[in-house]
């Protein structure tokens, strides 16, 4: 983290590049405005004074004092100075959708992790105060067991000819419906009609189908009577709905339930339940987590990951459009390698980490700077890793846990739930010993049972097996049983997690493993036939 207070410029102040010019101001942060319309720039630098302002976005991107350029541009336009941003060093936050089409949403995100950048998409709905406590209830389970979920985003207001409907209003419902679910869709349909412009949707009903049985649809229009922002989410408990246009009570629960009677079901309707939400404009929230992400190098809530699923979901409704409401498979084999990982929306990954494939990190979790994990790992809820620590392929880590730096596990070590490790032998709260710190090594195959404890400075042999809250103050041996605290070897055991019977020391296991002993020092070996009768 550095003290410096990072200096924005907005690119394109019109109709809602002015918002967040505004909220920018406010915030302390902004140098400098961009538009290519001179009397926008006046009217702006009127009502915002001490900003500067420029036509000339190659002369801003050659301003050194500047941290990050916030694009606010026709959609057409944000591949182009997104890619020209990050290039040339600046952090990027650019308005929905992150590009026109997933070739170049793939290329931004490759080029942000090539140069280290921020890459944030505007996906306003994932910082409003409503949302974010409507996820934290389905997280919770307090709706049970999410059924279906649908949208309506209407209005007589302003209509677009560059862009459709779907493209203008639906980016937000499917940002939130994904965030919400933690899921993409596997099937979409959309269909739609032009009624003012040919070719450009001015309704659309897009209609999502996700693997584990939710469904959603999604209505926006700019040709309704009123305005209508309500996002209603079936659970088998209760229901929730969320309407951004009422001025104060914009999230209820209602605990509606079924009763079958007569082998017929009727409804049981229950009272509204009003849920407190902060009072905080989205936007400026928006605009704070930008930068903070800035400040402490930390990946966005609405990174570009997140706006490349919504861009293939866009994509894949527009197909539909366009070829009568067919349904579209979304197929999640032609993610690239960076996105053939899974972290769930809670997890913080910093600066410079790496995730192999394969790999899925559950809720709220950290992955600290400079950290590795392999291919097809799984970390648990609540696990810490870091900073500049390596784990292997194949690891399972359990809830609870945190892999401090200074420790390393080699491939398929298994971490049971809140066990512990320590990096310093002696530690005082007082007294600063990150320089003393005592490197612990775990080998290959190793378990590490429920709430034992490694105490820095040793190593775990390959499959060696610690029991359920052992205390391990000196190194363990290749295949050793140890129990206890401190933890003594209590017998040996095989690869696939058996323990070994010895016979003259040779061990043969039901699994088909052979072993021979010495003293404290236990290896695999392919025995012959003959010697196999005799184990």
């Amino acid at each position: 983290m550095t003290d410096k207070k990072p200096k924005i410029a907005v690119v394109g102040c019109g109709y809602w590049g002015r918002n967040l010019v505004r909220n920018f101001y406010e915030l302390g942060h902004l140098e400098t405005i961009c538009d290519t319309e001179q009397s926008t720039l006046d009217e702006i630098t009127k009502s915002f004074p001490g900003v500067k302002a420029t036509k000339d976005f190659d002369l801003l991107m050659a301003n050194p004092e500047i941290d990050g350029i916030v694009i606010a541009t026709p959609a057409v336009t944000h591949y182009q100075l997104a890619k020209k941003a990050i290039t040339l060093g600046k952090d990027v936050f650019v308005e929905k959708p992150i590009a026109l089409n997933l070739n170049e949403a793939y290329e931004l995100l490759e080029l942000a992790e090539e140069k280290n950048r921020v890459l944030m998409v505007g996906h306003i709905l994932l910082y409003h105060p409503g949302v974010t406590r409507l996820k934290k209830l389905i997280d919770d389970g307090a709706l049970g067991r999410i059924r279906y979920i649908y949208s309506n985003r209407l209005n007589m207001g302003k209509i677009r000819t560059e862009e459709n409907i779907l493209w203008s209003f639906a980016p937000h419902d499917i940002s939130v419906i994904l965030w919400l679910l933690n899921e993409i869709p596997g099937e979409v349909n959309c269909r739609g009609e032009s009624y003012l412009n040919q070719g450009v949707a001015d309704t659309t009903l897009s209609y999502f189908l996700f693997n584990s049985g939710v469904s959603a649809h999604i209505h926006v229009s700019w040709l309704h009577p009123f305005k209508e922002q309500k996002l209603v989410v079936v659970g088998d408990k209760k229901m929730a709905v969320f309407d951004d246009t009422s001025p104060k009570e914009k999230l209820r629960l209602y605990a509606h339930s079924v009763n079958w009677v007569d082998r017929k079901p009727i409804a049981q309707k229950a009272e509204a339940v009003i849920v407190p939400v902060e009072d905080k404009e989205p936007l400026k929230e928006e605009c704070q987590h930008f930068l903070e992400c800035i400040l402490n190098r930390k990946s966005p809530l609405t990174d570009g990951k997140q706006g490349l699923e919504v861009l293939e979901i866009l994509n894949a409704c527009q197909q539909s459009l366009e070829n009568g409401g067919k349904s579209i498979q979304i197929d999640k084999k032609e993610k690239p390698s960076a996105e053939k990982y899974f972290a769930h929306s809670t997890v913080i990954l910093e600066n410079h980490v790496k995730i192999g494939e394969g790999t899925k990190i559950w809720h709220y979790s950290h992955i600290l700077p400079n950290s590795s994990v392999g291919k097809n790992c799984n970390i648990g809820r609540n696990v810490v890793i870091g900073p500049d620590v390596s784990i292997g392929n194949g690891c399972k880590i359990q809830n609870n846990v945190s892999v401090f730096k200074g420790v390393t596990l080699e491939d398929y070590v298994f971490c049971g739930p809140s066990m512990v490790f320590t990096n310093v032998f002696n530690p005082r709260s007082e007294i600063r010993r990150m320089n003393e710190l005592r490197p612990t090594l775990v080998k290959r195959g190793a378990t590490l049972g429920a709430n034992c404890t490694i105490v820095c400075g040793v190593t775990i042999g390959q499959y060696g097996f610690i029991g359920a809250g052992a205390v391990v103050t000196k190194d363990v041996p290749d295949y050793a049983l140890v129990l206890g605290s401190p933890a003594k070897i209590a017998g040996w055991i095989c690869e696939c997690g058996v323990k070994l019977s010895w016979n003259r020391e040779k061990a043969l296991c039901h699994c088909g493993k052979q072993y021979q002993r010495d003293r404290l020092t236990v290896r695999r070996f392919e025995g012959t036939s003959e010697e196999e009768k005799h184990l």
